[in-house]
């Protein structure tokens, strides 16, 4: 089933996300129905992090015990004396908020917390968790697949989320992809739509992006020419790679859920979308647009 292949990211129901966002957070009741739509259709994993806000909260207030919950850490304090009890107390104040007795995954969201003094507390005290049946599956979430190369040395991962999308490709080109396969470890890619810039419409594309115009005109006369809409573009190159788990997707409302439901449904494979793939941080790294 296809719609097993999607994971659905609840960034947007604890915090104001993305480009494209001009209602701030998700209100509790459309959060509701998001969730209740994701079930129909087949959808089992959700996508949170503990430094998302309320979103943990608004998911155990809502009931999710039917999912596979993935959450994430967030960066290790300074000066931390005990890393063993504080990965615990997260997790089991993660599992409170949440209202579940376990966990599908916890990732890393500094996964480079690995590679400091506390790499090796820190990796004993995930496994720990596994040891202790908290949790499935320990991984990291990544912003460049080149963290990889140092990470894959310190600890044995059960998952990579990581970003693609038709622009940035990287996960794809440096061999990760068919390595982390090949090893094993469960895919889960992010950021299919660029945090929604890749889905407006040509003229609504801010100006700081000017520097691409060329591509932004080349995209848009691509999708018009071929009678393809951006959303169903995005989703079918992650979509369509064998090695890819889950592609994670946040949405605002039930209704976008139902539109990428569709969108899904059907792969454009022929639609030629190299002239896009770029390596420029300001560009395919959000955190980076503020200095555009």
């Amino acid at each position: 089933m296809l719609n097993r292949k999607i994971a659905l990211g609840t960034v947007q129901f604890g915090i104001d996300y993305g480009v494209t966002n001009q209602c701030g957070r998700t209100p509790p009741e459309e959060a509701i129905r998001i969730i209740s739509l994701a079930k129909k259709a087949g959808i089992n994993t959700l996508d949170t992090a503990i430094g998302y806000g309320d979103s943990e909260k608004v998911l155990g207030e809502i009931g999710v015990s039917d999912f596979q919950v993935v959450t994430k850490l967030p960066a290790l304090p300074k000066d931390l004396i005990d890393v063993g009890v504080w990965v615990k107390d997260q997790i089991n104040s993660s599992l409170t908020r949440l209202k579940n007795l376990t966990l599908y995954a916890v990732l890393l969201h500094r996964p480079a917390d690995l590679l400091g003094g506390n790499g090796a507390a820190l990796f004993k005290a995930l496994e720990k968790l596994k040891d202790d049946e908290l949790i499935e599956k320990v991984g990291v979430s990544i912003y460049d697949p080149d963290e990889l190369d140092a990470i894959s040395t310190m600890m044995a991962i059960d998952l990579v989320q990581a970003p693609l999308n038709v622009i940035d490709r990287r996960l794809q080109t440096s061999g990760w992809l068919h390595r982390l396969k090949d090893a094993g470890i469960e895919i889960h890619t992010r950021s299919t739509f660029l945090q929604g810039l890749l889905l407006m419409n040509r003229n609504d594309i801010p100006a700081k992006f000017g520097r691409w115009s060329d591509m932004w005109d080349q995209w848009c006369q691509q999708l018009n020419k071929s009678g393809i809409t951006g959303l169903r573009a995005c989703l079918s190159y992650p979509m369509s790679l064998s090695e890819v788990d889950r592609v994670v997707v946040g949405v605002d409302s039930a209704k976008q859920l139902e539109d990428i439901l569709a969108a899904a449904s059907t792969f454009y494979q022929s639609l030629d979308t190299s002239f896009m793939v770029s390596t420029e941080e300001q560009l395919i790294n959000p955190s980076q647009w503020r200095s555009l």
